[in-house]
């Protein structure tokens, strides 16, 4: 689940600590060479961005344990990634340049929903501007301006509803890094009788996103 983001009131692309780390350990396994732990990469990032800024916070792991994740810039990932054998560098660069290309396409199904719904409409204005067109021609553009705005009305009413849920990737975001159990989640949803549903994910496919009152109920945190 790596990808670069782009921070409120700043057009600098960031990454946490935890994402760059997957992407490190992805390639150092590749090459045959051992996983860095959480721990000691949060240490080697503060050591090599020392006087850098950044920003940082706390979460907790699985284990029980705790560790502090930094959210860097693209140049910061870069240096960072510097203290890696020549062949981990490469790949390392290869995926932060991959990534660094996806940060301009919708960040989720919310956004996506968006484009979709802006673009059936340019459609029906199109379909609405044209002019002297024959009888057929007619009956079809009507035809189809018809199909149009019944999509873009669906496409309003989807977006409408993704509104009300939200992924566990998107609420870790929102609580700047706090881990959630999704089986947790799926327990609160079939108490309330309101079911989660699959969205688009760029990494995925699809991801589960639970509803408003589902979060409520499992972790009293309102869906932003």
């Amino acid at each position: 689940m790596t990808y670069l983001t782009v921070p409120i009131n700043t057009n600098e692309l960031t990454m946490s600590s935890i994402e760059l780390l997957e992407i490190i350990n992805a390639a150092r396994l590749d090459q045959g060479e051992t996983a860095i732990r959480r721990n000691d990469f949060s240490a080697r990032v503060a050591d090599e961005l020392d006087g850098d800024y950044y920003e940082s916070f706390v979460v907790e792991n699985s284990n029980g344990t705790k560790t502090t994740v930094y959210r860097i810039s693209r140049d910061q990932c870069t240096l960072v990634s510097m203290r890696e054998s020549k062949a981990v560098r490469r790949s390392v660069l290869e995926k932060l340049k991959a990534t660094e290309k996806k940060a301009t396409l919708p960040a989720n199904y919310i956004q996506a929903l968006e484009a979709l719904v802006e673009s059936e409409k340019q459609k029906q204005l199109a379909i609405a501007t044209k002019a002297e067109i024959g009888s057929r021609r007619e009956a079809t553009a009507m035809s189809t301006a018809s199909t149009a705005t019944r999509r873009a009305s669906k496409l309003e009413r989807d977006l409408d509803r993704s509104k009300e849920y939200c992924t566990i990737k998107r609420m870790s975001r929102l609580t700047h890094g706090q881990a959630f159990n999704w089986r947790l989640l799926k327990s609160a949803a079939q108490d309330i009788g309101i079911p989660s549903i699959d969205i688009h994910d760029a990494n995925y496919g699809t991801v589960k996103a639970y509803h408003a009152d589902v979060w409520m109920e499992a972790y009293q945190l309102e869906v932003a």
